[in-house]
């Protein structure tokens, strides 16, 4: 199975860029990992916030194949431990999907037609973090999932 993270806009924190890098190496030992920015909207002053929902919904579901399982990183996803999301990756892997996209949207959230496609949401926790710390915090949690899966020391329970 591939795990593809796509997000809404670049990463302007080189101290969390450079964290995300070391998640993702560490992925590369376990599955195939690819994270993948759409950039920001240009011109967003005039467009109201469904707008630009819209737009970058546009933008999504482009990056998206029929093979693609779709999961949206959202604040009303399935709450789970870290031990019950490396159950929910290996569940992923037994069904024989291809490749599972993992979305963080843009500021506003997701559009109808994201939420029409989406195969799930997950939630990383109730409070609000930037779009820039979920990037970190998914790609930690995809990497702990995996080390749980494998018993290795990584996660402590």
């Amino acid at each position: 199975m591939n795990i593809k993270l796509l997000c809404i806009g670049k990463t302007d924190d080189r101290n969390l860029e450079s964290l995300i890098l070391v998640y993702t190496n560490r992925l590369k030992h376990y599955v195939n990992f690819e994270l993948e920015i759409i950039p920001d909207l240009k011109k967003t002053k005039n467009l109201s916030e469904e707008q630009q929902k819209e737009k970058e919904g546009e933008l999504i579901l482009n990056k998206i194949t029929p093979q693609d399982q779709l999961i949206l990183l959202d604040e009303n996803g399935k709450d789970l431990s870290s031990v019950k999301f490396a159950d929910y990756l290996q569940k992923k892997m037994n069904s024989g999907i291809k490749t599972l996209v993992f979305v963080i949207g843009g500021p506003y959230g997701f559009s109808e037609a994201v939420y029409t496609k989406a195969q799930g949401k997950v939630s990383l926790s109730k409070m609000t973090f930037s779009h820039q710390m979920i990037r970190l915090f998914i790609t930690e949690q995809i990497y702990r999932g995996f080390t749980i899966l494998r018993n290795e020391p990584y996660h402590h329970r």
